[in-house]
């Protein structure tokens, strides 16, 4: 049986994650989790930045197109990111939060753009 490599945006996507983990890491923060999924959505890294726990959405955007990485964590996406956040809290335990953004626009260390409090 032939089996079918998953597609391209996937793999690139858990690359991009991966990329924004070690980034981050190399930063200070520690990795609590990687996509946290519930009926909410799912967030890509839970990370731990002193005692603030942080929710980050990476995002790769090779074409700026329709407005790049940044522009597609439009109104919609934040809530559903909001929503799984406090999912997560109700389960994990209450603690002081923020939403961050690492953004790419390819797949390299030098390309990322970490936005804290994105929204």
């Amino acid at each position: 049986m032939d089996q079918k490599s998953p597609p391209r945006h996937l793999t690139e996507g858990l690359a991009a994650e991966e990329l924004a983990a070690a980034f981050l890491q190399r930063k200070g923060l520690k990795l609590i989790e990687k996509n946290f999924r519930c009926a909410y959505g799912e967030i890509d890294l839970i990370m731990q930045d002193g005692r603030t726990l942080v929710f980050i959405e990476v995002r790769l955007r090779s074409n700026a197109g329709f407005g790049g990485a940044a522009m597609s964590i439009n109104q919609s996406k934040q809530q559903k990111l909001k929503r799984t956040a406090e999912r997560y809290l109700q389960a994990h335990g209450d603690s002081a939060c923020r939403f961050d953004a690492v953004l790419m626009s390819k797949l390299d260390s030098n390309a990322v753009e970490w936005i804290q409090d994105a929204f």
